[in-house]
């Protein structure tokens, strides 16, 4: 047998964690890693929040799970925390941001054939975006490295360029169904959407019934320095969906839509065995007991800024390596000039610092949200530090 018992479909690097302490990542061999990349922005509270664990621990000794045929304390409590914070009316919980995603075009498309709009299926996704790994979620992208060995894709997307509202536009047809849309990509390179793209998007929706669905399981949860991106453009969507930070670590998403966008999810039109699980809800209430206040979201705000300025000023001694930075608050992404993922395994494997490789030769850095001053020092003291020693391959 030649196959490896966790099936080889990561190329799994040499850095092996068994324990966690606040930002920081101890390998097996005790070797400790500053941990910018944070699960790929999912521990947002870093890895021994004492709130969070304690949470877990309580409700694991009291209640892990039961049948969504039951009636669900925590999951309504934690549903009305969401729901008293955005602009939603209503949440379905999920175990990840791919689930959350399929939610979010099923409840698009049920918006319309409700009503016997029945070709009303259409989203019209964005090129570069990053939605998931399931069959709809990699159909709902134009990435052809994430179709291949997969075909035929599923039917129901349209891809047009990224923050070209005009093209969106001339996108609309007697098909469409919505818009599906991440305020910043992720995977694509930490790229903002516009003001006026996203400001377009709401109007063009609203003029011809459409549904506007964010994709912020990436962004969203504070990670911008607001609870969801959305709040910055002056917009509310019709649909959002979001995971990783929201669960802090523990594997939670949701769903979260108006009354109006939700008018065609009603008993049996969707489940989850392990959705809202009361083990999972709890990981949820005390991310968001953390989070969800204007103190917390201020303090997101302006170490983002700090950073972004420090790092502004640092790439301009490094003019080889580095174009611009890009992001909003802890969100942030330095553009390289040369391409990224072999610098990213450099201060990983020489300087122990993780990072997140991404689109577009961009570096993504994406800290906990609790760090502190010494752990921004740290990052960067190792980011010079692997700028100065870093040789750029003769095929970049």
């Amino acid at each position: 047998m030649t196959i490896t018992p966790l099936m080889p479909v990561y190329p799994r690097c040499g850095v092996r964690p068994v324990k966690g302490d606040h930002c920081h990542l101890i390998d097996e061999d005790g070797t400790r890693y500053l941990d910018f990349a944070c699960g790929i922005a999912v521990n947002l509270l870093g890895h021994s929040h004492k709130g969070l664990i304690g949470a877990i621990q309580q409700q694991a000794a009291t209640l892990m799970h039961v049948s969504n045929l039951y009636g669900s304390p925590q999951g309504e409590a934690l549903a009305q925390k969401l729901v008293d914070k955005t602009f939603a009316d209503t949440v379905f919980f999920t175990n990840s941001g791919a689930e959350a995603v399929e939610t979010a075009i099923k409840t698009a498309r049920a918006y319309h054939q409700h009503d016997g709009n029945e070709d009303r299926f259409e989203l019209i996704t964005f090129k570069n975006a990053f939605h998931g790994r399931t069959l709809a979620t990699i159909s709902a992208s134009n990435q052809e490295k994430m179709h291949h060995g997969f075909m035929p894709l599923l039917a129901g997307f349209k891809y047009v360029e990224f923050d070209d509202l005009e093209a969106a536009k001339a996108a609309i047809g007697p098909n469409t169904a919505g818009f599906l849309v991440e305020p910043i990509q992720g995977e694509g390179g930490i790229r903002p959407a516009s003001l006026e793209f996203m400001q377009g998007l709401r109007k063009l929706a609203d003029e011809h019934d459409l549904m506007l669905i964010l994709d912020e399981v990436q962004c969203g949860v504070a990670r911008t320095g607001t609870l969801y991106a959305y709040e910055q453009y002056g917009i509310e969507p019709d649909i959002l969906a979001t995971a990783k930070g929201i669960g802090g670590g523990f594997p939670l998403g949701a769903c979260l839509a108006t009354e109006k966008a939700a008018r065609g999810m009603v008993f049996g039109t969707h489940g989850s065995t392990y959705g809202g699980n009361p083990l999972a809800m709890a990981a949820g209430t005390a991310v968001m007991d953390a989070v969800a206040n204007d103190e917390f979201l201020a303090q997101v705000t302006e170490k983002g800024e700090r950073i972004r300025a420090r790092l502004e000023q640092f790439i301009g001694n490094y003019p080889e390596l580095f174009e611009l930075v890009r992001g909003k608050g802890l969100m942030l992404g330095l553009k390289m000039k040369v391409e990224s993922r072999p610098f990213f395994v450099h201060l990983r494997d020489n300087h122990q610092l993780l990072t997140v490789a991404a689109g577009d030769n961009t570096l993504r850095i994406l800290p906990p949200l609790v760090i502190g001053d010494a752990e921004i020092d740290e990052f960067f003291d190792k980011l010079s530090a692997g700028a100065a020693d870093y040789q750029i391959p003769e095929t970049s």
